[in-house]
């Protein structure tokens, strides 16, 4: 056998006891006379000693011709360790080696295979089976596995059913853009990869599976991020004859058990607002609930003035950030210009000094008097000691900027902490979303999310009011997990179908399949996705989800390892009846 024991096993009830050890190498020590090796698997480090008063000449000659990442095998002693290492596992003994077998050798790695590497990010993804061997990524796989499990196990003990479903499917003009698949035997016909199994899990609740899940990858042809990739991993579920209450409460009780199982966490409260009320407080749907800095809206109190600048904005708004007096002039101007970058769009900023006697001193003091700064301070929650930050300008685009604003201060202040959990669910968004570049409505979420209770007639008379009876979860200022109550009637359907701009045959060509299992039968159904690669990152304590996947693309969707995607040869393309279609292209 090439082992009787891992590398992280040992301990000081095995001395005198002969075992065998495989693994790379870690390092090495040569002192001539005596040789130390560090050897590393999966499990852990433990270090083999070659001494040439007790060590065959052979063994010893072997050791000298170690490097770095060779794969070896060594037998020998477990011997007590005169300078032991509190801060390994295995750090009580070593190995006396009395056999050992290169069987592999290696070359030197392109970098350092330690927790602290000297690998920049490209270097590492290049080649990532390198970087897997470091203790943080395998960590962080071994963290996803813990994960997984823990979704697995708890909702099979609630009576889901695993159930797979297709990965070539049809095209579908709703979402993101679809990565697309020739068919060699159908001329000229695509596949699409599914950006979500959508339709199959409605269609297994009209197969009366009741309740299903999948742990599933999906794809969508996207601009990437740090949080996103072309592929990506969601704990996809349904359930039938239910209603919104019953998903909440069951998804409520998967996320405790994952903070409970995996964090150590309890949450016994899981806050809920309705979108509107977020965009209001927060200026984003996926607020960060962490922490104070709530946003005070001051056209009230600040308009009608002399400063311009407020007077003719949609709306007016700031935040207190607690003992934020204590800026100075020159970290408020970084702020200024920081708001100011392309990113953000703000034209500028506007601050008001709380100080500790109750005065006011604002950079607008030549508009407003202390009386006027008294309201703001009490719009936005004020206390002397803190400053106030206001921006002002289009509704939306003002929001959006003070959310930004809002995350970036909290950042600074050290107050999104990883390990604090503050889990929220953001009810009754908009149905329906205006789009200027095509000037019609599209859905929000998709077209099969119901409107809510006694709101379908709405869409006739005023679209955007409609709201829809749809979920999102939210952890830490991320969402984490989005649902709906689907539509399970076939004319309402074909209504929503119509709202959406879809001619009768449009909608029949792309959806047919499911109007036309509606007609047998269907339950009241609703479900959720969460996006697996994101939580398992925020229970990880961190927001860059390619930490947590074995193979990740880079931020222009590039396998940087494997080189893909590649072009394909000529021959290849005639199979599947492209060459044609690009030569006129």
């Amino acid at each position: 056998m090439y082992r009787t024991h891992t590398n992280g096993e040992l301990r000081a009830a095995h001395i005198n006891e002969v075992v065998t050890l495989s693994g790379w190498v870690q390092k090495t020590r040569d002192k001539g006379f005596m040789v130390w090796v560090d050897l590393r698997d999966r499990y852990g480090i433990t270090q083999l000693i070659f001494d040439e008063e007790r060590t065959p000449k052979d063994v010893m000659e072997k050791a000298s011709q170690l490097g770095r990442e060779f794969v070896i095998q060594a037998t020998g002693k477990v011997i007590e360790r005169e300078s032991k290492n509190p801060n390994m596992s295995t750090g009580d003994i070593e190995i006396l080696v009395s056999e050992i077998s290169i069987l592999n050798a290696s070359l030197t790695p392109p970098f350092t295979i330690e927790d602290d590497t000297d690998g920049g990010e490209d270097l590492r993804m290049k080649y990532r089976y390198l970087d897997i061997r470091r203790q943080p990524v395998r960590r962080n796989l071994v963290f996803r596995h813990k994960v997984t499990m823990a979704v697995r196990n708890y909702l099979s003990q609630k009576n889901f059913i695993e159930v797979e479903t297709p990965y070539l499917i049809k095209s579908t003009p709703e979402g993101a853009r679809d990565f697309v698949v020739p068919s060699r035997m159908n001329e000229g016909q695509f596949y699409a990869l599914p950006q979500s199994p959508q339709t199959f899990k409605q269609l297994l609740m009209v197969g009366g599976m009741d309740k299903y899940f999948q742990i599933v990858k999906c794809f969508r042809d996207e601009d990437l991020r740090a949080d996103r990739q072309p592929e990506f991993t969601q704990i996809d579920c349904e359930m039938a004859f239910v209603e919104q209450e019953d998903i909440l409460q069951t998804f409520e009780g998967l996320t405790r058990h994952l903070l409970k199982e995996i964090n150590g966490v309890e949450v016994d409260e899981f806050a809920r607002i309705t979108y509107d009320e977020a965009m209001r407080r927060y200026g984003n749907d996926k607020p960060d609930i962490r922490f104070g800095m709530e946003f005070g809206e001051l056209n009230a109190v600040a308009q009608h003035k002399d400063f311009n600048v407020f007077n003719q904005a949609e709306l007016v708004v700031g935040i207190a950030v607690p003992q934020g007096n204590g800026m100075t002039r020159k970290e408020i101007d970084q702020l200024i210009d920081w708001v100011k970058r392309p990113q953000i769009g703000a034209l500028g900023m506007v601050y008001v000094r709380c100080n500790e006697d109750g005065s006011y001193k604002s950079s607008v003091d030549k508009f407003y008097d202390q009386q006027d700064l008294a309201k703001w301070a009490e719009a936005t929650g004020a206390t002397p000691g803190d400053i106030i930050l206001v921006l002002s300008g289009e509704t939306h685009k003002t929001r959006t900027q003070l959310s930004a604003l809002r995350m970036e201060l909290a950042s600074r202040l050290g107050l999104r902490k990883s390990d604090e959990f503050a889990p929220l669910w953001v009810v009754d968004f908009p149905l329906l979303e205006w789009d200027e570049e095509t000037q019609r409505y599209h859905a929000m979420h998709h077209p099969f999310t119901a409107p809510k209770p006694g709101q379908l007639e709405l869409l006739k008379t005023n679209p955007a009011a409609v709201k829809a009876n749809a979920y999102d979860l939210v952890l830490n200022g991320n969402e984490i997990g989005g649902g709906s109550i689907r539509i399970h009637d076939k004319q309402v359907q074909a209504k929503m179908f119509d709202y959406l701009g879809f001619s009768e045959q449009e909608a029949k060509a792309q959806f047919g399949f499911l109007m036309d299992a509606f007609q047998y039968g269907a339950p009241p159904h609703g479900g959720i996705a969460f996006g697996l690669d994101r939580l398992v990152a925020i229970l990880g304590g961190q927001e860059t989800i390619r930490d947590f996947i074995a193979f990740p693309k880079n931020n222009a969707g590039r396998d940087v390892m494997i080189d893909a995607p590649a072009p394909i040869d000529s021959d290849q393309l005639d199979e599947l009846h492209l060459q044609l279609n690009l030569k006129k292209l």
